[in-house]
């Protein structure tokens, strides 16, 4: 997998989504998640916390130990 394209156009996607919302609250975001990123509530509360909480840098660092090591879904299973 090229996980460089794949990140990019993800970010992409949800650049898209945002790009247009009213309101960059927590909760507005979430709720655009939802209805256009196809995850349940709790997971775009989730996604939302992790990326307010650790930023690109750790997240980022997180995404490649979780390639090397072959770790998909993680142990919430979102």
């Amino acid at each position: 997998m090229d996980t460089t394209t794949s990140v990019t156009a993800i970010a992409d996607d949800y650049r898209a989504i945002f790009e247009n919302a009213p309101v960059h609250s927590r909760d507005s975001l979430e709720d655009l998640l939802v209805q256009h990123g196809d995850w349940s509530p709790e997971a775009a509360k989730h996604l939302m916390q992790l990326a307010e909480n650790y930023g690109s840098f750790m997240l980022r660092n997180a995404l490649a130990i979780s390639l090397a090591l072959e770790i998909e879904d993680g142990e919430f299973g979102f």
